[in-house]
């Protein structure tokens, strides 16, 4: 039931984004349930993971079906749509490219045909070897058996590795994944599934979030642990870096397929992850609020209001108006339906910028001086029509405060930042920054204090982007594209 007559969306202004990630994944086994509805529901809860395009994987125990589609969740699906997918066990996927480009054929769930009645997977993340990964698909069949898998017919790294299991037809599953999996590198959570059992993965090094939860009658697995609450089940745990688990009727069981190494993003608690998500036990909002806090402690300044710019800074302000003591107030009005359109807009909207988003509440910012808390600066183009558009509105002065370090290296680990050229900070000195931006001031949180407020060790956090600092080996073009730069850094030291 797969739906080939996608249609692709386009950004208000490809310019001008945040920093994006690559997917959100969602697993359901229950027999008796609507898991069609409850993947659908899951899916909801992680959109803003993915806004590119959607789909659901079912089986009944014979047969997977697959329905996927660009566009958000709730354009992809609808009641007669999920009444049609019928069965005991779901996977569902909601996509943002950052490997292969944005079209129908590179939406997930992936299918492949197998001894057993097929493979279906989603995968969020990113993986760093997919050259080599290639060469052995290759050599594990002929060009016609590699064009049957179904690699060909799409460019994304999901593929890839569903191709690849599929070669190994005369193991199961099961088996064909601990094939696989170690021979994976970069940042990868996978949720896959044959007719009867369902399965998740997670890298040596748990970059991406995969939380565990339990149904009355069923288990559940999600990127969040909020779309785990949005279904009613119970968070049991993470899954666990370099750990398979299997689900079946005959309950739930573990493997481990690499020794872990736990280089968890760091970015998850800046922008990535809901704030009503669970990460290494601690709610997103509550760190997001510390995080503002002591970047008052920090970066104080002398101001009549704290505004952020929402919903992404919101925590942090809210953190740093009550440590500063300066009152907290609303600011900017955000257009929660903008984001993604089918429409292009005009050369006139088009001028208007971030306006089709963001507007200022006029009474509440002239003649006032402003603290503006942001979780990131990114290219900058954000911050500098925000302090735009509130000194046109009448604020007095306009103080930036960002809840993250400068990002001054891109991800190749799932986030879709821009190349290293392209991002605001690097070469830069923060007053560099702040004129650019035509901030009045410019703070960022430290790297210590991120690191701080998240309780967890520094080496167990992945802070590439914003110290260079890579665990897991590169892509060999980015590799050459970064190396020159990081010596280059060594040398000024």
């Amino acid at each position: 039931m797969v739906r080939p007559d996608g249609r692709l969306t386009h950004e208000l202004d490809p310019h001008d984004r945040g920093p994006q990630d690559a997917c959100g994944v969602f697993g359901v086994f229950a027999p008796g349930e609507e898991v069609a509805k409850l993947t659908y529901f899951g899916l909801y809860a992680l959109q803003h993971r993915g806004q590119e395009s959607a789909g659901i994987a079912v089986t009944n125990g014979r047969q997977i079906m697959v329905f996927k589609d660009m566009g958000l969740v709730s354009q992809v699906f609808d009641e007669a749509t999920l009444n049609s997918l019928n069965g005991h066990m779901a996977i569902g996927h909601a996509r943002y490219s950052t490997t292969g480009a944005s079209v129908w054929h590179n939406a997930q769930p992936t299918f492949r045909s197998t001894r057993d009645g097929g493979i279906a997977l989603g995968h969020n993340g990113n993986l760093t070897n997919t050259d080599e990964l290639e060469e052995w698909l290759a050599e594990r069949g002929s060009s016609d058996e590699v064009e049957q898998s179904g690699r060909m017919d799409s460019t994304n790294d999901t593929s890839l590795i569903t191709a690849l299991m599929a070669t190994f037809g005369d193991l199961d599953t099961e088996q064909a994944a601990l094939e696989v999996l170690p021979r994976l590198r970069g940042a990868f959570c996978l949720v896959f599934m044959d007719n009867h059992t369902l399965y998740a993965a997670r890298d040596p090094q748990g970059i991406r979030p995969l939380a565990l939860g339990r149904l009355e009658h069923g288990w559940v697995v999600a990127s969040e642990t909020a779309a785990l609450d949005i279904v009613g089940a119970t968070y049991v745990r993470d899954v666990e870096p370099g750990e398979m688990v299997a689900i079946g009727e005959h309950g739930i069981r573990s493997r481990r397929f690499a020794e872990p190494n736990p280089k968890a993003c760091l970015f998850e608690y800046v922008y990535l992850s809901r704030p009503d998500t669970l990460l290494n036990g601690r709610r997103v909002h509550n760190v997001r609020v510390k995080i503002g806090k002591l970047l008052a402690e920090e970066h104080p300044a002398e101001a009549d209001l704290v505004i952020p710019t929402p919903e992404s800074g919101t925590p942090a302000a809210i953190g740093y108006a009550d440590q500063s003591g300066i009152p907290y107030g609303q600011g900017l009005v955000r257009n929660a339906y903008v984001g993604r359109t089918f429409i292009q807009p005009s050369q006139t909207i088009r001028q208007l910028g971030i306006r089709l988003k963001l507007n200022p509440l006029r009474d509440v910012v002239a003649g006032r001086r402003l603290v503006v808390v942001d979780d990131t600066i990114v290219r900058g183009n954000t911050q500098r029509q925000v302090v735009a558009m509130l000194r046109q509105a009448g604020a007095k002065e306009v103080h930036v405060r960002i809840s993250a370090p400068p990002v001054e290296w891109p991800c190749f680990y799932g986030i879709d930042f821009a190349t290293r050229s392209e991002l605001l900070a690097p070469g830069m000195t923060v007053d560099e920054m702040c004129a650019a931006i035509g901030a009045d001031s410019l703070g960022f949180l430290s790297l210590e204090g991120l690191v701080q407020v998240t309780h967890r060790p520094a080496d167990h956090l992945c802070r590439a982007c914003f110290d260079g600092e890579y665990p897991v080996p590169l892509p060999k073009p980015a590799s050459r594209e970064v190396q020159p730069m990081l010596e280059e850094d060594e040398d000024d030291d």
